[in-house]
């Protein structure tokens, strides 16, 4: 005769497999809400994430669910963050026995609409950051075991392995298509202005980022020249001179963040707010270890940096100083070449 814990931990083993077997959030995701409703003898559940992991207020949206209809779906609380870290500080789950009259729930006449009388919520974490929950509901009035607890909080570890690793996964296909396609566009032309602006571009969209700026340094007027961009107005860009002060800022710490333009006393501060700018990132542009330039990246969403994300585009900011070298060696070349056929024909004109 098999336990409940026998029967839990079949599904442990069975989830582990497909975790193994494959990096489709979404099938597995689908496996552990269904699992968690066959073996809890439950109604339903549902797995929601929070919208943005950049934003701290970001709202909940349903990843995966089972036996819920879509008007109650969609009435889940507003703010994810709030939620997930409300149940990590009272002992790391809500339960309800019943969830139509809990003050500390919302939305109960929803629950008695839906046939809903008990709930039980746990967190789902990925790298220590609560994502979003793992909520299960039952059409009877139920006290929840401490078994019961234990393997939903486990499923919800499980989803998060899932996301993690269907983020990772993500990430490198996408590094890995915009370092091909700035090596393809590097090799697409001669004509130096052309690379850069396809440049700008490739980084913008596939970063999701407002825009993506490319200047280098004037020594005539000690100002940063734009010479490419993708994604910023033009009433911006021509805000004004930009000073080579930011390269040595730049030098000093390899890079600039600014996560919030709202909080640093920077230059052309009200512009940028303006544009819509929220957090930024400048690059060195350097030729032979000397900085000729900086790349600015701009968002309009407060985005964490990762130190992933500064390998990657110091990576290609490296490949735009090439581009920018490449293309002075050739116009040196092509110059000492005309020089050369003028020298030949006036030799020639002896004769």
């Amino acid at each position: 005769m098999t336990t409940k814990s026998d029967d839990y931990f079949r599904t442990f083993c069975t989830i582990i497999k497909s975790i193994q077997n494959t990096s489709q959030k979404q099938e597995i995701l689908d496996l552990i809400v269904e699992s968690a409703v066959e073996e809890m003898d439950a109604k339903a559940c549902s797995l929601f994430l929070i919208r943005s992991r950049r934003d701290r207020d970001g709202l909940f949206y349903p990843a995966a669910q089972v036996g819920l209809s879509d008007n109650y779906i969609h009435t889940g609380p507003a703010k994810g963050r709030d939620v997930t870290q409300d149940i990590l500080k009272k002992g790391g789950y809500l339960m309800a026995k019943d969830a139509t009259t809990d003050p500390r729930l919302e939305n109960h006449e929803q629950k008695k609409q839906e046939g809903i009388a008990s709930l039980l919520v746990v967190p789902v974490i990925a790298e220590k950051d609560p994502i979003g929950i793992l909520a299960l509901y039952t059409a009877e009035k139920r006290d929840f075991s401490e078994l019961d607890v234990a393997f939903l909080r486990a499923l919800a570890d499980y989803g998060g392995i899932a996301i993690v690793r269907a983020h990772q996964s993500y990430r490198q296909e996408r590094e890995l298509k915009l370092l091909t396609r700035v090596s393809e566009h590097l090799s697409s032309s001669i004509e130096i202005k052309e690379v850069l602006l396809l440049m700008t571009e490739e980084i913008a969209k596939t970063l999701d980022l407002l825009g993506v700026t490319i200047r280098l340094y004037e020594s005539g007027s000690n100002q940063l020249r734009l010479v490419a961009s993708h994604g910023l107005s033009k009433k911006y860009l021509s805000k004004g001179p930009v000073s080579s002060k930011r390269i040595k800022t730049v030098i000093k710490n390899q890079c600039e963040i600014i996560d919030d333009v709202a909080s640093y006393d920077i230059d052309y501060k009200k512009e940028r707010q303006e544009e819509g700018i929220i957090t930024m990132l400048h690059l060195p542009i350097t030729v032979k270890g000397a900085v000729i330039g900086v790349m600015g990246l701009y968002s309009n969403e407060k985005r964490v940096v990762e130190d992933d994300d500064l390998t990657l585009l110091t990576s290609i900011a490296r490949q735009c100083g090439l581009a920018i070298q490449n293309a002075s060696l050739y116009l040196q070349i092509k110059a000492e070449k005309k020089d050369l056929e003028e020298e030949i024909w006036i030799h020639r004109s002896w004769f």
